[in-house]
């Protein structure tokens, strides 16, 4: 599907001023205000990342109110239970919290369910166990801030519940928690609002231990592994957190990560937010996808070198089986949606079967998403219920679109880019005709167009290796922060494309003055059609490259059209 180019425009005097306080490059000020930085000091903050810059958690409601419980239970030796998703954010969360716990001398255990059999946060069968194994205190983090049923159920057993969760509110009221961690919440000061659930974990933890920031270093690699898994806003204090952790998971300690990080032949590399993002990330995730989660916040809690290298290889295992089982799902349901959705009519994805796994349907969902470029929602349907998964598109919030569906479904939850949600199967043709109508009324022809958002024009020969790494001080990249694209124009093939792995592509290209190789993957028969036109315009994020020993300028190829079409 050919893309819309839209190529940004800075205003002059924030550039200027910008390039005039701060003294960069007025290559660097566009890229600061295409990301709505145009204040010198918030530039500032932003380039130069410091964990400092991060806020106090005791300004996040419900604080002081959780460290004390916890502070509490931990001196007299009550029984905690530390209760996640069983997604990366989730586990990480767990982990976290469990380990300093555990620091402290707190009998803590953590719990994380079976999406088969279980499905996503508290669920009642789980809280009774708690009440059968004497818990005093269940801290549920990545989940619980819709859970009012079974908080009720845990407070009449006497269990004390603090939840921590970033996910969106819904309209009725919160549930009745001895506290409640959620910057979303009414009447929450905390200033910024993004924090993944181990961000909001790892606030929590600071509370408790009472430490500088410093001190409690050691667990930003459990943090940055959740935030860039769960794909939440990489400014503010995310960025800060990811930019460090990425620096401890590279020199980690952690026996499990180092461990897992062999495996997935990252030995010896510094560890970037694309290495957890499509490396180490699925490894853990894969486990809570088709296996126990479990497993995968074991591998991160464990001191134990033999089971560290054991779970290592199950989860690297469990990853190879989950592409296995996502391939042959997507081709199904790329078939279904040439057969079902007319997208004359049609401006979501609805699709449903009783085969599907539902441990990759969210996968499935997103990679729809890429192919039509329309809202998707893919259910796993059993003999009466069926668990579904939905991915959005820009200018458009799932979460508030599902809200207005919400009397055709069991549960829901999620944010405006993704959710989740139980359906009863008699219900699934009465929602998707639901969604749709919500979409109709809110999506315009225009929305439904894939764009490519270039940062700005520039002659190939701009480039320089010292340029590019006065870029790299932008990462880590993720959302509402993505790695700078530029479009150089009238650009012409050096040498022709060779390919490489699956539906890879290798070419050099040429300005006249400068000479790049460029790369691109997943490249179809029109990409390389393209190619032999004359001149070509090209939209690329600029790296270096390293091989052996020689450092080069190489283009990552986002998209590239004949020059006399460009936009």
């Amino acid at each position: 599907m050919r893309k819309i180019w839209l190529v940004k425009k800075a205003d002059k005097a924030r550039l200027d001023r910008l390039v005039k306080e701060l003294n960069i490059s007025p290559i660097i000020a566009h890229l600061l205000i295409n990301r709505s930085i145009s204040d010198p000091g918030e530039a500032y903050n932003f380039l130069d990342c410091s964990l400092a810059s991060l806020h106090d958690p005791f300004m996040m409601k419900g604080m002081r109110k959780a460290v004390d419980r916890i502070k509490r239970a931990v001196s007299k030796g009550e029984r905690i239970l530390v209760y996640g998703d069983y997604d990366v954010d989730g586990i990480t969360s767990v982990a976290l919290l469990v380990s300093v716990l555990t620091r402290l001398g707190g009998n803590a255990s953590e719990y994380i369910p079976n999406r088969l059999e279980e499905g996503y946060g508290l669920n009642l069968d789980a809280c009774q166990l708690a009440h059968r194994k004497k818990i005093n205190l269940l801290i549920s983090v990545d989940c619980g801030i819709n859970a009012k049923r079974e908080v009720d159920f845990l407070n009449s057993r006497g269990i004390d519940v603090i939840v921590v969760d970033h996910h969106e509110l819904q309209a009725d009221s919160l549930p009745n928690a001895h506290a409640i961690i959620n910057p979303l919440q009414d009447g929450c000061g905390y200033p910024f609002k993004h924090l993944a659930g181990v961000g909001l974990a790892f606030k929590l933890a600071q509370s408790i231990l009472g430490s500088s920031i410093e001190e409690a270093k050691d667990l930003l690699d459990l943090v940055a592994l959740g935030t860039v898994a769960d794909v939440v806003p990489q400014v503010g204090e995310n960025r800060v957190l990811t930019r460090h952790g990425l620096d401890v998971i590279t020199n980690t300690k952690r026996i499990g990560l180092k461990e897992l990080i062999k495996v997935s032949g990252l030995t010896g590399k510094d560890i970037s937010s694309g290495h957890v993002g499509y490396i180490l990330g699925p490894r853990i995730n894969a486990s809570g996808r088709i296996g126990s989660p479990k497993k995968a916040s074991r591998l991160l809690l464990t001191d134990n070198i033999d089971e560290a290298k054991e779970l290592a290889q199950v989860l690297d295992c469990e990853n190879k089986n989950r592409r296995a089982i996502e391939s042959k799902i997507l081709k199904e349901a790329v078939e279904k949606v040439k057969v079902e959705v007319n997208f004359k009519e049609h401006k979501v994805i609805v699709i449903s079967a009783e085969n599907w796994h539902p441990g990759v349907i969210g996968i499935v969902a997103s990679r729809l998403v890429d192919k039509f470029y329309r809202p998707t929602a893919v259910i796993s349907a059993g003999k009466s219920m069926g668990r579904g998964s939905a991915r959005s598109i820009s200018d458009f919030n799932l979460f508030e679109a599902i809200s207005k569906c919400k009397s055709y479904l069991s549960e829901f939850g999620g944010h405006e880019a993704a959710c989740g949600f139980s359906i009863d199967k008699k219900d699934i043709v009465k929602f998707k005709e639901s969604f749709n109508k919500v979409a109709t009324e809110t999506l315009k022809p225009e929305h439904l167009l894939p764009k490519l958002k270039a940062d700005m024009d520039i002659p190939l020969n701009m480039l320089s290796e010292e340029l590019i790494c006065q870029i790299a001080r932008l990462a880590p990249h993720g959302p509402k922060n993505p790695s700078p694209v530029f479009v150089s124009r009238q650009i012409r093939l050096k040498k022709p494309p060779r390919l490489i792995g699956r539906k890879g592509v290798k070419f050099w290209v040429t300005d006249g003055k400068i000479t790049c190789e460029a790369i691109a993957f997943g490249v179809s028969d029109i990409f390389l059609d393209t190619l032999k036109n004359e001149g070509i315009d090209l939209a690329y994020s600029p790296t270096m490259n390293a091989y052996r020993g020689l450092r080069s300028i190489q283009l990552n190829l986002e998209d590239l059209k004949a020059s006399e079409d460009a936009l």
